[in-house]
């Protein structure tokens, strides 16, 4: 965890209330950064997620079966009873309990404090780019989350067979709101430094949220917002792409 708990939790829940006022606009919509999914189905993927935290937080394992049946609820009643359900049993855990987490590093709740207010501001910005009413994501929250992209989903041990289409060989920086992050590509790892030091291939940068949401392939990147190799800058978030679906 890099930001206070309490933080994390007024994130989860602003958020969390934005997507609940943004379902009620409307269900059936289709949602551009998720093809094939309507409002509907990111306000369940959501409930589920929420769901599937609870039971980890209370086992301190992951749930075995998994996921239950949940088609027959009412998607609106379900998200809203998820979305209560899991702020009680973060508050319940605190941030020291030892649970199941997929960190390399973190098997601790406080894991899931941040995570799941990262998880809820990306799928909120789902449901509102379906209507069309896109509001930013917190600042502190966005950098934070390029740091747990870059940090755990990218630079965690995935890639040690060599199990990527895009076997990029390459060193990119990432730059935004006074922070850097210098990512060493190859094809069976991905090396993440929080620093601006050495050459680079290519280097990207801009404001937090813009970032975070590129990064999650919400947001498309303007011609100024990179530098050097376009390729590598491609492949990169190709690579990203595939530790983040």
């Amino acid at each position: 965890m890099t930001l206070p708990p309490e933080f994390y939790l007024a994130c989860l829940q602003a958020d969390s209330t934005r997507l609940a006022e943004v379902g009620r606009l409307g269900l059936t919509e289709a949602v551009p950064s998720c093809p094939g999914w309507t409002v509907e189905s990111v306000l369940r993927h959501v409930a589920q997620v929420y769901l599937h935290k609870v039971e980890i937080l209370r086992l301190a394992a992951k749930p075995d079966p998994w996921p239950p049946y949940l088609d027959d609820r009412d998607a609106l009643d379900l998200y809203d009873e998820t979305r209560a359900a899991i702020v009680v049993a973060l508050e319940q855990s605190g941030t020291e309990l030892p649970t199941w987490t997929f960190s390399p590093t973190d098997k601790t709740s406080a894991f899931w404090y941040r995570r799941m207010a990262l998880e809820t501001a990306v799928h909120r910005i789902d449901a509102e780019l379906a209507h069309g009413a896109a509001t930013p994501v917190n600042s502190d929250l966005a950098l934070d989350g390029i740091d747990e992209v870059l940090t755990l989903m990218l630079g965690g041990p995935w890639w040690e067979e060599g199990d990527t289409e895009h076997p990029v060989d390459a060193t990119i920086r990432i730059t935004s709101d006074g922070r850097s992050w210098t990512i060493r590509l190859d094809a069976t790892s991905a090396t993440v430094t929080p620093t601006a030091e050495g050459d680079v291939d290519a280097e990207v940068f801009g404001d937090p949220d813009d970032l975070f949401l590129w990064l999650w392939g919400r947001h498309d990147l303007s011609m100024e917002q990179s530098a050097g190799d376009d390729n590598a800058v491609r492949e990169f978030r190709a690579r990203v792409a595939e530790c983040t679906t």
